[in-house]
């Protein structure tokens, strides 16, 4: 029935559509008994499925990818689908409105999508009030400057952010690696990624109850920018690794070549990042031997795809596209392949 929806969803403006989906599932709250009817045809449970990764359980492995509710205003409601976990953001300090519209494109012939959304959110203070309400899954709250905020002076937002939202998540991804903000990607240079990282270890430090900082990749590193990072990650505790983010690459689509390049700049998700993320995934549980936790994301459009992740190496894996493509039964879809 999804698919046949589909096709008229896909002929909406997709920032319209999902804000249309943002308020639809806010007013459920107002309906007996919705979230009780979206879990009965929705979710799939089984003690086999379960996880516990840094201390936290999960009562699955797959996770909503930080992106589709970036202000954590619907935890509950999406937890509705099945999912085990959902990563809110990404977060920065202040308020920001993101990059000029439109800035989300559909590549249906690839499966794929592109936005250069810019980190639009309400900032880290509303962020935390909107997760006051108790939540039903693990929720992880993923962070990063503002876009105006020089880099050198980055380290003091995700500090910030960090500790304006502490209390109300499960675990931190830092995202370094968005390719939608200018300059972003250049903390993942060694130097200022140090920076980030102790003045964040140095906040949790002060904090009654120990929570998960994960570092959120680029699939354009290579494997020795790859190497850097790994190695300081366990020299300054980070606890796991989120591989990976979108990519500003665009070979092999079937796209026309002119409406790509109509689209212009953006960080492209889908079916053409799938094999990447998962050669990612294996390199970093390999060279890690197994010992750094990974969450797998990227091109997770079939139930299948969600076995290769895991089988690569993830402890955890993330969806966003293929929950776009696949509508809301994919995460039942992919829990029976893997009770399979």
């Amino acid at each position: 029935m999804y698919k046949r929806l589909r096709k008229y969803i896909f002929k909406t403006d997709p920032e319209a559509a999902h804000k249309f989906i943002v308020r639809l599932l806010k007013f459920s709250r107002f309906i007996p008994f919705s979230k009780s009817v979206m879990r009965r045809i929705f979710s799939y449970r089984d003690k086999s499925l379960e996880r516990v990764v840094w201390g936290i359980k999960f009562k699955n492995p797959i996770g909503l990818a930080a992106g589709f509710d970036k202000n954590g205003e619907i935890v509950n409601e999406l937890a509705c689908f099945g999912f085990g976990f959902i990563e809110v953001g990404s977060v920065t300090p202040l308020p920001q409105s993101g990059n000029p519209k439109p800035r989300i494109f559909r590549l249906p012939l690839d499966g794929a999508m592109i936005n250069r959304m810019g980190m639009n959110n309400v900032g880290a203070t509303t962020v935390a009030r909107n997760l006051q309400r108790p939540h039903s899954v693990p929720v992880g709250g993923n962070i990063s400057k503002n876009t105006n905020t020089f880099n050198t002076d980055s380290p003091t937002d995700y500090e910030r952010c960090f500790a304006l939202i502490y209390e109300q998540v499960n675990y931190f991804a830092v995202n370094v690696s968005c390719p939608n903000v200018t300059n972003l990607t250049l903390l993942q240079d060694k130097e200022i990624l140090e920076k980030i990282i102790d003045r964040l270890v140095n906040v949790r430090h002060s904090k009654a109850i120990y929570k998960p900082i994960l570092l959120k990749l680029s699939p354009d590193l290579d494997y020795q920018q790859i190497d850097e990072i790994i190695d300081l990650a366990r020299a300054k505790g980070i606890d796991g690794i989120i591989a990976v983010n979108t990519t500003t690459k665009r070979e092999g689509l079937t796209t026309a070549a002119e409406k790509v390049e109509a689209i212009g700049s953006g960080g492209l998700s889908g079916v053409p990042l799938t094999q990447l993320a998962i050669e990612k995934v294996r390199y970093i549980h390999e060279k890690t031997e197994g010992a750094l936790p990974i969450i797998g994301v990227g091109g997770i459009m079939t139930p299948e795809d969600a076995v290769n992740m895991l089988n690569a190496g993830a402890s955890l894996i993330q969806i966003y596209t293929g929950f776009i493509y696949s509508g809301p039964a994919f995460v039942r879809q992919i829990l029976k392949r893997l009770k399979q």
